[in-house]
């Protein structure tokens, strides 16, 4: 049994990923958002995507949808890769509070948009929201890593993902009340691109109730502010044996670090010794992330319940809705019971072999069982039970994702990095990610007018002939402290690494016993 003090000792880790990942309920919320607000008639109407007989202009509409979808991607890459920079230099936390001020100027320019101002306020705002999302994405992962203690790394840093299925589900049920009730105004845009304002204020607010990262203080030289951090992030002593032997292992990889690439500078980060490997595993992972249907069935959920049979707005974002649920549910699940147990390669293989089989059925089915078009804005007959079978498949495909390739990436990315190279790996790992988000949600609307079942066949390729394959030649980072990764990709001997361990804690107790002895003696006098 967990003593009630043992129980709450990581409190304060847990309420630092809690505010830092606020960020990333914007991160999902942007997702599922766009193309539920496209996808409402009164939109469609009012920025003149309908022909003059009423019906959609389907080439147009796609071309609108994917572009105020991508632009957020186009501008979160360039923010993402900028934020490596700045992150060294301000330190975690006003980085995040930065990026959070950027993303809400891009929020209030979507949210005035309309009228005379037309799609241009929309497409800016999308853009200057996705340089504060990019900054965010990349940096928060690494802060709350950092942060964490390696027996429930895995489980806060997958929290991550968890936050993002919320901010998904939230957007999903937003754009389904108001195609329900505020169906004929500027509202159906303002009201979901306004809400955006509300966790990016409880971040901002939340950033200056948490400490700065042990680990980039102590990259900094500031040691004295990293002991009192790490013991505060502990529930610890400053004098305790676990916070000393923690922060000996920290400052003996940085030193180490230094010493083995004094003057080496970039090109050291990112060709040095055991380095090279993790940023092409930072980018092939989240290459494979984006091309595995998610983030199209996410983008476009509407519109892809409306091709297997989901008609009507109401009907389709209902059963978007419903998808988001099961996606926060299933992450919740896995992050907190399954991710410290199952490991990162078995659980990443699991999942794309099951994403692969789900999709492959769906498009079976599609194929035999085509879908009958339906006029926009029509209700249209009730879903049959192929599409219903189909709906059932994505679901359960959600469940899949939510057990491996959504969460982990970011668990096992943010696990591999040095200090010394965290914010480059997590930059490059982020930018890869918007980068491939840009160009799915891209071609997203126009592959699923064209493939129709095709579509879902290409997806389910990708997750068994690529992912799985992936998994299994990843090295297994369970239950690692994040100084052992250079041991693991052999950028120093565990020999060396223990040495410089043993000589800073050698160090920290000599100091100890210093100051008890100054301590006795003033005692005495």
């Amino acid at each position: 049994m967990h003593s009630p003090e043992s129980r709450w000792k990581n409190i304060r880790v847990y309420w630092l990923a809690f505010v830092s990942y606020w960020g990333i309920v914007l991160f999902g919320y942007d997702t599922g958002i766009a193309g539920g607000v496209v996808s409402q008639p009164y939109f469609q109407t009012h920025f003149g995507l309908t022909n003059a007989d009423g019906q959609v202009n389907q080439s147009k509409s796609n071309e609108v949808s994917s572009n105020v979808v991508s632009v957020l991607q186009a501008g979160a890459f360039f923010g993402a890769l900028g934020s490596a920079p700045l992150s060294s230099w301000l330190g975690r936390r006003y980085t995040l509070v930065a990026f959070t001020v950027i993303f809400s100027v891009g929020a209030i320019l979507t949210t005035v948009a309309g009228g005379s101002r037309g799609l241009g306020y929309i497409y800016g705002g999308r853009v200057v929201s996705g340089l504060g999302i990019g900054g965010i994405s990349a940096v928060a992962p690494a802060y709350v890593s950092e942060c964490s203690p390696k027996n429930v790394r895995g489980r806060i840093t997958g929290m991550f993902q968890i936050m993002v299925a919320i901010g998904v589900m939230i957007s999903y049920f937003i754009n389904f009340g108001i195609g329900l009730h505020i169906s004929n105004s500027a509202q159906v845009w303002r009201i979901p691109f306004g809400f955006q304002l509300v966790p990016a204020g409880m971040m901002c607010l939340g950033l200056f109730t948490v400490k700065e990262s042990p680990r980039w203080l102590a990259s900094k030289g500031r040691m004295q502010e990293a002991l009192d951090n790490l013991a505060y992030l502990r529930k610890e002593h400053n004098d305790s044996l676990e916070v000393r032997h923690e922060l000996a292992e920290i400052e003996g990889a940085i030193r180490e670090e230094r010493e083995a690439r004094k003057g080496l500078g970039l090109k050291e980060a990112f060709f040095g010794r055991g380095n090279f490997i993790r940023f092409v595993i930072a980018f092939v992972i989240f290459l494979l992330q984006q091309w595995s249907g998610q983030n199209s069935v996410g983008y476009y959920a509407p519109q892809i319940f409306k091709s297997i049979g989901y008609t009507g707005t109401a009907n389709s974002l209902l059963a978007s809705g419903i998808y988001g649920i099961v996606k926060v549910v299933a992450t919740a699940i896995f992050v907190f019971f399954l991710v410290e147990s199952l490991g990162r390669k078995i659980s990443l293989f699991i999942s794309s072999l099951g994403m692969g089989v789900m999709f492959f059925i769906i498009g079976a089915i599609l194929k035999t069982h085509p879908v009958a078009t339906v006029a926009v804005g029509q209700t249209g007959p009730p879903p049959s039970s192929s599409s219903k079978a189909m709906a059932a498949m994505l679901y359960i495909y959600v469940c899949f994702y939510s057990m491996g390739w959504g969460p982990l990436p970011w668990v096992y990315v943010s696990d591999i990095f040095p200090t010394r190279t965290r914010h480059y790996g997590l930059a490059v790992a982020s930018g890869s990610q918007w980068l491939f988000n840009f160009v799915v949600s891209k071609v997203t609307p126009t592959l699923e007018t064209d493939l129709g079942y095709k579509l879902f066949m290409m997806f389910a390729a990708i997750n068994i002939g690529g992912m799985a394959i992936f998994s299994l030649l990843l090295p297994e980072t369970k239950g690692r402290s994040l100084e052992e990764m250079d041991i693991i990709f052999g950028a120093v001997a565990a020999e060396s690494r223990d040495a410089f361990i043993e000589k800073e804690e050698r160090a920290f107790e000599h100091e100890v016993n210093e100051t008890t002895s100054e301590r006795s003696i003033d005692r005495k006098v």
